[in-house]
């Protein structure tokens, strides 16, 4: 099995790619590291890289890169998938910090880069825009979330924090509740990325800053239930929805097997577990009603 150990950047195609770059940087506060015509690498301001633009469609992801630990031999990455029967290639620069990766496709069609050397980009100390610490998970709609669910925990060695019945996984690969989620859905799509900020302080900032720039809000401020992190939600120019997120619960120990306890915790241990479809998606009450016509849904 492959253990990935976080999640690199992701790769979104759009139609304007000078609109997007100005988006990203002045309104998510992320630092372009390099771009030519036709791509574009932005980094957060401590150097994790976080998003690759290229042209294309909007609202599509392309591609996925994930981190292996340092020093893993790519060529048993490969021979680890032809186990498999999964068709890979490698691939050199595929990002500013990326050197080598091992490319295939998941079941969803999405091209996936794993990589296990990275060098960081160089600390950016401007303050302009949101200016979130990382990429922290991507969402996307599946029409059999079983099957991908399995491909991600049988070949990457993703774990299951939690389901919302049988329709919508959330899995981890580090101590985050997720990195990755998947939702049923009869036309497989994007359904968001998310980007960890600092705290809910953080978290006013943002929404003062989005409102600044013409940007609302399409939900919250809430604290989710499943995975218990304060959340808003907006869309950008190319209908990419996006996350900016603080609090997520915290598994440090697999051993012990239970997130980092939590005063908004409904159990004691949090433990994961497959949660009711009445569970609602703000455990303060705004917009909870939502939930009973489909997670997915929410615009």
């Amino acid at each position: 099995m492959i253990a990935v150990r976080r999640l690199g950047h992701a790769t979104l195609t759009t139609p304007d790619l000078d609109r997007q770059v100005a988006y990203y940087t002045a309104v998510v506060g992320l630092t372009l590291v390099e771009r030519d015509a036709k791509r574009a690498f932005l980094a957060s301001k401590q150097g994790l890289e976080a998003i690759a633009l290229e042209g294309g469609p909007p609202n599509a992801l392309s591609r996925l890169a994930f981190q292996v630990a340092p020093g893993s031999d790519l060529a048993e990455v490969a021979r680890e998938l032809a186990k498999h029967g999964i068709k890979s290639e490698r691939r050199s620069c595929i990002s500013p910090g990326v050197a080598e990766a091992v490319v295939f496709k998941d079941p969803k069609d999405t091209l996936i880069e794993i990589f296990s050397e990275y060098v960081f980009a160089k600390e950016d100390l401007s303050q302009l825009g949101i200016m979130p610490l990382k990429l922290g998970h991507v969402a996307y709609r599946v029409r059999d979330v079983q099957q991908v669910v399995k491909f991600y925990t049988d070949v990457l060695g993703f774990r299951v924090s939690d389901w919302r019945d049988e329709t919508f996984a959330f899995l981890r690969c580090g101590p985050d509740h997720h990195t990755v989620n998947f939702v049923v859905d009869e036309i497989p799509q994007l359904h968001h990325i998310a980007f960890e900020v600092k705290d809910w302080a953080e978290i006013q900032r943002a929404c003062e800053w989005l409102a600044k720039n013409n940007i609302h809000l399409v939900w919250g401020p809430g604290r989710h239930i499943i995975g218990h992190n304060i959340a808003i939600y907006h869309r950008n120019a190319d209908k990419v929805r996006l996350e900016f997120f603080c609090e997520m619960d915290l598994m440090k120990d697999e051993a012990l097997g239970y997130f980092d306890p939590r005063p908004w915790h409904q159990d004691r241990p949090q433990r994961p577990k497959v949660w009711g479809p009445d569970t609602l998606r703000n455990y303060w009450g705004f917009g909870s009603e939502r939930i009973i016509r489909g997670y997915q849904t929410v615009e």
